[in-house]
């Protein structure tokens, strides 16, 4: 657009070889964030490369209908010169939670002591525990699977196993013990407890193609605002499997996995040092995998600075100047743009009209490329959500649903360590029972010969002096205080 009048037939187009150098969408409520979301998808879809998109607000269902046109829509694609037809996109619907779609789990084993450290907030002496306790269930062959698991391990190091374990691996801080245990709790309030267990999701079903077209996951999260603990651990065990999973490909053509994060500020909200300097690194190294990330949210303040200048393309929608400290803000965040001899960028942040945004992106040599005032154009799919009969029409017919449906409950850490504790303790009730027969006292028998001699040898002068001696001896205490007794009373009676 210049003057903000648009020019028709001039399309601004992102090369998907600079997109897995990561993005930001962001712009104030009701600018067209979203739609701008959903345009993004199609297009990657259309171009065969899948998407995992975080659907925070539930308003992205409607990628998997065509849309219809409108007034609105006919206009902006004449402006566009596009033919526009309205269009589905294939859809898979996942869930950490309670929502219709393929659940997403992952063992505890595979989060490893590092991940859930961070994810915990643990300090050092905590992690060094952690990371005892997730070798001794590796040398004992225990299998880590949920947090039924973590904890059941947990107590035993601390309370009936702690010898053992000082034995093996060192000291066990029993305080230390305890802030672990609490610190579980807390992710156990917010429901974290659901993304840990069997089966364990495979992403590389993330990375699926239908008929030529990118599958796009959905990841339907509107109960999991209020839980940013959970949304946060989540992502970062995501974000650290895909790491650790895909292949060193360089930097490709265009994306193996395109993953946008709506709202995510729920993502660095009371996050910690450590995992802010996790998701740092990961985010610098998982483009080489051929992953690409682009964050939705309100405002770039939104996104630490040095994640946010990562960040390859911004698509930065209107801002609203309400108050001082608003204008201020705008007047910082103009200078993350280039700068243009064309528009002055802190102006037109808050003039944008609807379905506008400011565009700054990078060429396919990976060169910044001049600021450009754009129209988005229409989606292509429905602009509305699903209906219940719809959305459960393609739940039903996922072809993963079969594959990650059924919780696996197997014996783990949990049954062994109970089942270990429990044996113990009923040999110890069995051996406090076991009361030692005391031996019968046999009667005392005098033959007549045993009490004969016994006469003869009571009648003997040498048993009748031993006696006599003794009886002077014993009486010769009590006769002291007897005399004195009758002295007395005959004194009281002078």
């Amino acid at each position: 657009m210049v003057d903000k009048k648009p020019v028709n037939g001039h399309q601004i187009l992102i090369s998907t070889k600079s997109l897995n150098r990561h993005g930001l969408i962001a712009g104030a409520t009701g600018t067209g964030k979203t739609k701008s979301l959903q345009v993004m998808v199609e297009e990657l879809s259309l171009k065969g490369v899948p998407s995992l998109v975080m659907d925070i607000k539930g308003d992205l269902s409607g990628l998997g209908a065509p849309g219809s046109t409108n007034k609105i829509i006919e206009e902006r694609a004449h402006h566009i010169q596009m033919e526009w037809e309205g269009k589905g996109f294939p859809l898979e619907f996942l869930s950490i939670s309670d929502e219709p779609g393929v659940k997403l789990r992952s063992t505890v084993s595979e989060f490893g002591p590092i991940v859930l450290s961070k994810i915990l907030s643990l300090n050092d002496t905590q992690q060094g525990l952690l990371a005892m306790l997730f070798q001794y269930c590796d040398d004992q062959g225990l299998p880590l699977l949920d947090i039924a698991d973590l904890k059941t391990v947990l107590r035993f190091a601390a309370a009936e196993g702690k010898a053992e374990f000082q034995k093996m691996y060192g000291l066990v801080p029993t305080n230390s013990a305890h802030a672990i245990m609490r610190k579980i709790t807390q992710l156990e309030q917010q429901e974290g407890d659901r993304i840990f267990g069997e089966p364990s999701f495979d992403v590389g079903d993330l990375c699926e193609t239908k008929d030529g077209l990118g599958v796009i996951n959905v990841l339907r999260l509107t109960d999991v605002q209020a839980k940013p603990g959970l949304f946060s651990a989540f992502m970062l065990s995501l974000l650290a499997e895909l790491f650790q999973t895909f292949p060193e490909i360089g930097d490709p053509e265009q994306p193996e996995l395109m993953i946008f994060i709506d709202e995510a500020h729920l993502i660095f909200k009371n996050a910690s040092k450590e995992l802010l300097e996790q998701l740092d690194t990961i985010i610098k190294l998982i483009r080489s995998k051929g992953i690409g990330i682009v964050f939705i949210t309100q405002t770039p303040d939104d996104i630490p600075e040095n994640i946010l200048s990562q960040l390859g393309f911004k698509l930065q929608h209107a801002l609203r100047a309400f108050t001082a400290k608003d204008r201020k803000a705008i007047r910082l965040m103009a200078q993350n743009f280039p700068e243009s001899d064309t528009y002055n960028v802190e102006e037109l942040l808050t003039e944008l009209g609807i379905g506008e945004a400011v565009v700054s992106f990078l060429d396919r040599k990976g060169r910044p490329q001049p600021l450009v005032h754009s129209l988005m154009r229409p989606p292509l799919s429905r602009m509305d959500v699903l209906s219940n009969s719809e959305l459960d029409s393609i739940v039903k017919n996922s072809k993963l649903k079969d594959k990650y449906e059924k919780r696996l409950d197997r014996i783990s850490a949990h049954e062994e360590l109970t089942k270990r504790i429990e044996e113990e303790l009923e040999a110890k009730e069995e051996l406090e029972n076991e009361v030692p027969e005391r031996p019968v006292a046999k009667k005392a028998t005098t033959t007549r010969k045993e009490k004969s001699t016994l006469e003869k040898v009571m009648a003997s002068s040498v048993t009748r002096t031993i006696a006599r001696e003794l009886t002077r001896g014993i009486l010769g205490v009590f006769g002291i205080s007897t005399t004195r007794r009758r002295t007395t009373s005959r004194r009281r009676r002078r």
